[in-house]
């Protein structure tokens, strides 16, 4: 016995594989929703952890900001203090020059000659004397140039012969320059191999 399908096969194939095709169109669809989704929320995940990091390094370099702010001020007040201090120590120091001044001539001054005028003016002082002969002169032109800590470029400006005093020997009279000089304070590495010598000495 032979059958006959008399129905509209390709029209039911058709019409399956028409709601296969736009039923495949929706699961992609929705898949790409779901995709664009997710990958909207990893965006946002994302966004959100740098926008995180960017507050907290700003509040850090705020904190960074303010700190270097005060340690400007801080230079600022130890420049100001520096300052000071080296106007106090000169001011001491000019305080004392005169001393060191009238100590040094006396120290420096051979024998043979006697100082009768002294004159500072700033950081040179004018001297004037009486020598028993050039070569004490000279000896005093010498010590003041190279065995003194506080006198420098010492400048003979006159000397001439002066009257001979009944029963002694013929002088000179001598006028001069001398620059005041400040002793250079020791260098803190000099001052650090001084003091363990000093207490070797000491021991």
């Amino acid at each position: 016995m032979i059958l006959i399908n008399l129905l509209p096969h390709r029209e039911e194939k058709r019409k399956r594989r028409k709601t296969a095709y736009f039923a495949g169109l929706a699961a992609g669809a929705v898949a790409g929703v779901i995709a664009v989704g997710l990958w909207y929320a990893v965006l946002e995940q994302m966004k959100s952890a740098q926008m995180e990091r960017n507050s907290f390094l700003s509040a850090e370099i705020k904190k960074l900001e303010a700190q270097i702010k005060d340690i400007a001020n801080l230079r600022a007040e130890i420049d100001a203090l520096k300052a000071r201090q080296k106007a106090v120590e000169d001011l001491q120091t000019n305080r004392n020059i005169p001393v060191h001044l009238l100590n040094e001539l006396v120290k420096q001054t051979p024998e043979g000659v006697y100082l009768s005028s002294i004159r500072q003016t700033g950081q040179v002082v004018a001297v004037t004397g009486v020598a028993q002969s050039n070569e004490r002169v000279s000896e005093f032109l010498r010590n003041t140039l190279y065995n003194s800590e506080w006198l420098e470029k010492p400048e003979l400006i006159e000397i001439r012969a002066g009257g001979p005093a009944a029963g002694r020997q013929p002088t000179y009279n001598f006028s001069m320059r001398i620059s005041i000089k400040r002793p250079q304070a020791p260098t803190p590495a000099a001052a650090a191999a001084s003091t363990p010598a000093a207490a070797a000495k000491a021991s």
